[in-house]
């Protein structure tokens, strides 16, 4: 008998126990189309991370001062951390003097409430000199009217975020509204909670850029950080821009011979490098949950071939008493969870695309800046999962077909 009388045998030994046989391969399905989904997913969220951190300036560092341990207990008593360098003009000055770098920019930074037409929003502000967004985010760019007044310090420039809040049907802020900023604080001198407020115009709405340290951020210039933050010239970062991305690596080494681990350094390399790190972590973890799918599939296909071998004993007796070998008992069952694994895994390859739109789709409505990612099935993964689901089929069906080829047929004729 050839292996096309083979297979014909097979499939209808499975359509005579269609329930059983569907419940199988979408065990098979559930396994791969899983294991598809989250591969989709992870590498399309690796995909977008990588492209939104290209937007940002390679060649700047995240500059900020280590604190230091305060002396008070570890449930909260006692007096806060303090910086173990103050960041200060004479810090700008030092860092500015190193070879390779290109310019300082130093920034104050803080929470604060604004309040506009009755509306409050609570954000962040990212005090400096706004003519150097354009070095920290390159792809900057403005909506219609917007205007950047540097030396002015009641001009206030908003993330686009702020200005048009997700979900909300009407605008926050527009061009040229005047608008309430709220600061809240503790007086250092009567430790007594204070409040600062200042009136600022809307001269400009920023479009997103990509980089989370403006895209949920307002911006005015220095002058006004310092005032109503109550800052005393006292920075909370500096963004240092090398000469370019090939210097950052030196700029670094030679900010840390200055002083040492006094003082914190970040790059873009180094934070893609972490956020990566992170995901391939969450990818095994996924996949391995994925496979546990699968392996329960497995189990159900060894489920199934085994009690029809123990169901169609009598018609193995008889093949073999008119000469069926073991070899082609052996090989019948085989190519039946061999069958049962093809129809599982590419049926899983279909629904896993699927699903992995979906799983992108239900992430991007919870968070709008994800609208643009999309998932990445990448044919080599998607064959390491069809074979892998294939060959996890073929063998759980090996003991079964090995049962079977092993019954003697005068105890299978001899079965009620």
């Amino acid at each position: 008998m050839n292996i096309k009388e083979i297979f014909a045998l097979s499939i209808d030994a499975l359509r005579e126990r269609k329930t059983r046989s569907a419940l199988t391969i979408m065990m098979v399905v559930v396994g791969s189309s899983l294991m598809v989904a989250l591969n989709g997913m992870t590498a399309g969220f690796s995909n977008f991370i990588s492209f939104q951190f290209s937007k940002l300036a390679p060649n700047v560092l995240f500059v900020t001062s280590a604190q230091a341990q305060s002396g008070g207990d570890p449930f909260g008593g006692g007096p806060p951390p303090v910086p173990k360098i103050t960041l200060n003009e004479a810090v700008v000055s030092r860092i500015r003097s190193l070879p390779f770098v290109s310019d300082v920019i130093p920034s104050y930074q803080g929470a604060i409430t604004l309040e506009a037409g009755g509306r409050k929003h609570d954000t962040t502000v990212f005090s400096i000199d706004p003519q150097k967004l354009y070095v920290i985010a390159p792809t900057t760019t403005f909506f219609e009217g917007s205007s950047i007044r540097q030396n002015d310090p009641s001009a206030i420039i908003l993330a686009e975020r702020v200005a048009n809040p997700p979900g909300d049907s009407t605008p926050f802020a527009v061009v040229g509204q005047t608008l309430r900023a709220t600061y809240t604080f503790v007086d250092p001198d009567t430790g007594k909670q204070e409040k600062e407020t200042r009136s600022f115009v809307v001269s400009g709405i920023m479009k997103a850029t990509g980089n989370p340290t403006i895209d949920n951020a307002v911006v005015f210039n220095r002058i006004a950080g310092n005032q109503m933050l109550h800052k005393a010239g006292k920075y909370d970062a500096l963004l240092v821009a090398a000469d370019s991305g090939d210097f950052v690596d030196a700029v670094e080494k030679e900010i840390r011979r200055l002083y040492g681990k006094d003082i914190g350094i970040t790059t873009p390399k180094a934070i893609l490098e972490t956020i990566q790190q992170f995901i391939g972590g969450f990818s095994s973890f996924t996949t391995s949950i994925a496979l546990v799918a699968l392996l329960v599939g497995a189990v159900g296909i060894i489920t199934t071939l085994y009690t029809s071998v123990t169901e169609r004993i009598r018609e193995i007796g008889t093949m073999k008493a008119i000469g069926a070998q073991n070899s082609f008992i052996l090989v019948l069952f085989l190519v039946e969870a061999l069958t049962i694994g093809v129809i599982g895994a590419t049926a899983g390859m279909g629904v896993g695309i699927m699903g992995g739109y979906v799983l992108i789709a239900g992430f991007a409505s919870q968070d709008p800046s994800s609208q643009n990612m999309t998932p990445v099935f990448l044919p080599q993964d998607m064959g390491t999962v069809w074979g892998l689901s294939v060959g996890l089929s073929v063998l759980a069906g090996m003991y079964p077909a090995w049962r079977a080829s092993r019954t003697a047929p005068i105890v299978a004729l001899r079965r009620e």
